[in-house]
C-alpha cells in the first residue's frame, strides 16, 4: 500500500531478529516523540498566529494570568477554544480514517469520500431547518444518525450484485450517495434561508466562533470512540490478513468490524456536528504515518491521534493568513491538499489493482 515502511528493510523471506525489532521499536518511539513536539508547536502557533499576530509573551499571559487587557482577550476568548476544538476534531478524524481503512481493508477509505460526512451533514441540516435545533448539544444526535445511515447505504450498495464488495465499488458507492445527500442538503438550505444563514460557516468546515462548550459536548463521544479504537486496534492486524486467516488465528472479524464502525460513527458524527464536514484528513494522515510505523495498525492509530491534530491546526493557521484580512475555512484548505493526494493514491501502481 505504501512504498516504504518500517519493515521494508528486510529481504524477502528474511525473519526479523530481536535486534531488528528493537531498532524498529526505537524508531517508532522517537517518531512519536517528534510528532508530540510538532503538535505542541502547532498549538502555540495556533494561539499566536492569525489575522492579528500576538506575541508569545501575550499568549503566556493569557494562559496563566488572564487580565482581559491588550490582546490577551484574542488568545483567551477566540483562539484557545479554536485550538482545543481543532485538536479534538483532528483526533476524531485521524483515528476515524485509520479505523475505516483498517476495518474495510480499503486504502482509499475516508469519511468524506464514502459519504459519511455528507450523511451527518444532511441530518444536521434537516434538524436545523425542520426541527428548529440550533445548538450542537441538540443536533449532535442527528449527526450520529446521518453518519450511520450513510455508512449502511454505502456498504449495502457496494455489496449489491453477485460479486463481493471491492474497495473501488465501495468508493464509487460512497461518492454517488454522498453527492445525492449533498444535493438534498443544498436544496433544504436554499428553500430555508434561516437554515442557510445558520450553516453558512459551519458547512465549509471551520473552527472559528465555536465556544469551549462545543468541545465539552462532543468530547465524551470522542473519548468513547478512542476507547473502542484501542480495543479493536490489535484485531485490525489480523483483519488485514483476510477474513479466513483472521478467523483461523482466533480473531472475531464480525465483532472487530462492528465495533470499528461504531467508533467511526461516533468520531465522524461528533467531528461533523462540531466543525462541519471536513474531508480528506482521515485519508491522508494514515498513509503518511504508515511511512514511519509500518503496517502495524496499533502504531498507525497512535500516530494518527497525534499527527492528525497537527495537520488540522496547520491547515487552520494557513487559512487565517492566506487571504488577509479574511479567513479561509479549514475544510477548504484540507480539500486543496487532499484532492491531489487522492489522485496520487489512485494512480499508484499498488492501488491500480483495487
Amino acid at each position: 500500500m505504501v512504498a516504504t515502511t518500517a519493515t521494508d528493510e528486510l529481504a524477502d523471506g528474511e525473519v526479523p531478529d530481536h535486534r531488528y525489532l528493537a531498532r524498529v521499536s526505537r524508531r517508532r518511539a522517537v517518531g512519536l516523540v517528534v510528532a508530540v513536539v510538532v503538535l505542541a508547536v502547532m498549538c502555540v502557533l495556533s494561539l499566536a498566529v492569525g489575522t492579528q499576530t500576538v506575541g508569545l509573551g501575550t499568549v503566556w499571559g493569557a494562559l496563566t494570568d488572564f487580565t482581559d487587557t491588550g490582546d490577551q482577550w484574542i488568545v483567551h476568548d477566540l483562539r484557545v477554544p479554536r485550538t482545543v476544538l481543532g485538536v479534538v476534531v483532528g483526533v476524531a478524524l485521524g483515528l476515524c480514517g485509520a479505523l475505516i481503512q483498517g476495518v474495510t481493508r480499503n486504502p482509499l477509505a475516508d469519511t468524506q469520500i464514502l459519504g459519511i460526512n455528507s450523511g451527518a451533514s444532511l441530518c444536521v441540516v434537516a434538524a436545523i431547518a425542520f426541527g428548529g435545533f440550533t445548538s450542537v448539544v441538540s443536533y449532535i444526535w442527528f449527526a450520529f444518525l446521518g453518519a450511520l445511515v450513510a455508512m449502511m447505504f454505502v456498504f449495502l450498495v457496494g455489496m449489491t450484485g453477485r460479486t463481493e464488495a471491492t474497495p473501488v465499488r465501495v468508493v464509487l458507492a460512497g461518492v454517488a450517495i454522498g453527492a445525492v445527500m449533498d444535493g438534498i442538503g443544498y436544496t433544504i438550505r436554499l428553500r430555508n434561508p434561516r437554515a442557510f444563514d445558520t450553516l453558512r460557516f459551519w458547512d465549509a468546515g471551520a473552527f472559528d466562533a465555536r465556544p469551549l462548550s462545543v468541545v465539552w459536548t462532543i468530547l465524551p463521544f470522542v473519548v468513547v470512540g478512542v476507547l473502542l479504537a484501542v480495543y479493536v486496534g490489535r484485531s485490525l492486524n489480523a483483519v488485514a490478513l483476510g477474513d479466513d486467516l483472521a478467523t483461523a488465528m482466533g480473531g472475531n472479524v464480525t465483532r472487530t468490524r462492528v465495533l470499528g464502525l461504531v467508533a467511526v460513527t461516533l468520531l465522524a458524527g461528533a467531528a461533523t456536528a462540531a466543525a462541519g464536514p471536513i474531508g480528506f484528513v482521515g485519508l491522508m494522515v494514515p498513509h503518511v504515518v504508515r511511512w514511519f510505523t509500518g503496517p502495524d495498525w496499533r502504531w498507525i492509530c497512535v500516530y494518527c491521534v497525534v499527527a492528525a491534530p497537527s495537520m488540522m491546526l496547520a491547515a487552520d493557521i494557513v487559512g487565517r493568513v492566506v487571504i488577509p484580512p479574511g479567513e479561509l475555512p479549514v475544510g477548504i484548505v484540507t480539500a486543496f491538499i487532499g484532492a491531489p493526494v487522492l489522485v496520487w493514491l489512485i494512480r499508484r501502481s499498488d492501488a491500480s489493482g483495487l
